[in-house]
């Protein structure tokens, strides 16, 4: 009796030492099979559609296989199915709780790639952080600024904040304030400015530059000269024309005024004395 009893002892551990070398195998065969299932799905969506959908895609691939093959392996001890997928109900319920904030964000991000207001390799500015998109995520936007540092925004944040995206549409309109002193001829400005446009390689001719006359400020007056760019010029036109209009103003003589104030005491009061005094080098 006892030898059949030691007999069913090394018999039922010889069996869990079998279900662990398959569960073993199961979980490393599942791990390859997840990452080539999640690589292919990822390159095969990014041919038709875009990058981002193609990784998201790939990214849900390979955990829905890791997750059965965790699952499959478990089974190897004897574990039921049913009964996992009720502790899974249960645990989903207390973790739902106690992070309701990553929830809100995994919704936020759901939101942000359906509606893809951008994508992955675009420049985005949200409040004072511009950057390039390097990757939208369940829980955040991975951005990298142009001073090259990773700045990572909860996708709750993206959705709530205003988004602009700056590299949306082919062309982009660069608006430069300018201001000239007021005795000068607003349409000899302009002539001026519209010259500027003409030479520049990067500025496009259409649409048109537009020449806006703001109004009159403190010192100068003031006017807005907007041209339009390709996308990828946008900065290296905004950046050379300035210099341009300089060079042009100076050769045509125009003035770009500095700021200047007058003192005034009132019609009633005595103006201010004036007393010019030698400085003691002209005196000796």
């Amino acid at each position: 009796m006892q030898d059949a009893m030691q007999l069913l002892k090394e018999l039922a551990a010889a069996g869990h030492v079998a279900a662990l070398l398959r569960s073993a195998v199961l979980v490393v065969v599942g791990y390859w099979l997840a990452k080539l299932a999640s690589r292919v799905v990822e390159r095969q969506v990014a041919r038709y559609f875009n990058p981002q959908r193609g990784f998201i895609l790939g990214r849900i691939v390979y955990y829905a296989v890791v997750v059965l093959t965790l699952v499959s392996a478990l089974r190897q001890f004897g574990f039921e199915f049913t009964v996992l997928l009720g502790a899974a109900g249960v645990l989903t319920v207390a973790v739902g709780f106690a992070s309701q904030t990553s929830a809100s964000n995994i919704i936020s991000g759901l939101f942000l790639m359906v509606e893809e207001p951008f994508v992955v390799g675009d420049q985005i500015r949200v409040g004072d952080t511009i950057g390039e998109v390097l990757s939208i995520d369940l829980l955040s936007v991975k951005l990298r600024t142009f001073d090259n540092l990773f700045v990572r925004v909860p996708n709750e944040s993206m959705v709530k904040s205003e988004v602009t995206t700056l590299t949306r549409f082919p062309i982009r309109r660069a608006d430069l304030k300018i201001g000239v002193a007021y005795k000068e001829d607003i349409a000899r400005v302009r002539e001026v400015l519209m010259a500027v446009a003409d030479e520049n390689p990067l500025c496009l001719m259409e649409p048109k530059p537009l020449f806006i006359f703001l109004g009159y400020g403190d010192s100068s007056l003031d006017i807005q000269f907007s041209v339009w760019a390709k996308r990828e010029n946008f900065l290296d036109l905004r950046n050379g024309i300035y210099e341009e209009i300089k060079l042009a103003f100076d050769a045509a003589g125009i003035e770009i005024p500095f700021p200047h104030r007058s003192l005034y005491a009132g019609s009633v009061t005595d103006p201010f004395p004036i007393r010019i005094i030698d400085s003691p080098a002209e005196d000796a």
